[in-house]
């Protein structure tokens, strides 16, 4: 397990919550929440591996007025618990602030069923569901600060088993809803989130190399996307490259898609997990890198779109 998750930045955030607010409590799914049971013990939670009450649990929590962090494994909690963050969260309007981890292929070595590749396309689709994906162990911190002051439910998806998610240097400061432009150029534009941002800044830099220039767009919260700066970017390069550590189907380039079908200028090319079961069983680097998310695969896609050899 990484250094990272051995200091996790959630806690330390959720931390500094309940010290200022007695309501913060955290709900797990036999999960360890370290420092915090440590510090508050009568404020945490553990329900088991039991995904449908564990959020029935925290939406019960923010009925009476409570601040309920979720700790969880995507794949689980998204799809065991989709009903309940559907019904009992986002259309009863209770803030329960689902931490999700082992996101993407982090946990892949463990087979196809531990693979969260399914769960923005899924969340998404819920009326009133925020929906982060932070590029670094900062914007994660940053991330559940700002996800206490959202009115209703937010999934922070939260990479870090595997992942390098070290500060990123350059990024900025999380602010939901507002995308993040960390490069420019003219040739395309290229709109990743979580992992895939710090991918994309290396392949900037690599196509620089050729005089390529490329627009960067961290694209931090995928519901509600930030319309403007996709119609921006289909308006002013043209070409689009979204690249996400999820399903080609129904996440980040899903979202982009729909927005540039909509706005009638502009072309896409979706990186992300093909649309099959990643049955390999290899370690995290070689999973990436057999989806084509690394960064050969991402450069050669960027490429092909521009139609530059």
């Amino acid at each position: 397990m990484s250094s990272y998750m051995s200091s996790p930045p959630h806690l330390a955030a959720i931390m500094e919550l309940a010290r200022a607010d007695a309501n913060v409590v955290v709900v797990s799914q036999d999960f360890s929440a370290g420092p915090f049971t440590e510090a508050f013990p009568e404020r945490h939670i553990d329900v088991g591996i039991s995904e449908q009450n564990l959020i029935g649990v925290a939406a019960g929590l923010a009925h009476v007025g409570k601040l309920p962090f979720v700790l969880s494994m995507a794949p689980f909690v998204s799809m065991r618990g989709f009903e309940q963050i559907r019904d009992d969260c986002a259309y009863n309007r209770n803030g329960v602030k689902i931490i999700a981890l082992f996101t993407g292929l982090e946990a892949g070595p463990w087979g196809v069923t531990h693979h969260a590749m399914e769960d923005i396309a899924l969340l998404r689709t819920i009326p009133g569901m925020t929906v982060i994906v932070p590029a670094d162990s900062n914007q994660v911190a940053q991330a559940v600060l700002a996800a206490a002051t959202i009115d209703g439910p937010v999934y922070i998806r939260m990479a870090g088993f595997a992942a390098d998610m070290s500060p990123i240097a350059g990024l900025g400061e999380l602010h939901p809803g507002e995308a993040e432009q960390l490069r420019d150029g003219s040739h395309l534009t290229m709109i990743a989130t979580g992992t895939a941002v710090r991918t994309v800044l290396a392949v900037h830099a690599a196509l620089a190399k050729s005089g390529i220039t490329s627009r960067v767009l961290n694209m931090h919260t995928v519901k509600p996307i930030d319309r403007e700066v996709v119609v921006r970017a289909a308006r002013d390069t043209g070409r689009i490259l979204t690249v996400e550590e999820h399903s080609v189907v129904g996440g980040l380039g899903s979202a982009v898609s729909e927005i540039v079908a909509e706005l009638g200028a502009g072309r896409v090319r979706r990186v992300g997990i093909p649309d099959r079961f990643v049955t390999e069983i290899a370690p995290y680097a070689e999973m990436v890198s057999l989806c084509g998310l690394d960064a050969t695969g991402v450069e050669v896609a960027a490429r092909e779109l521009i139609g530059s050899p």
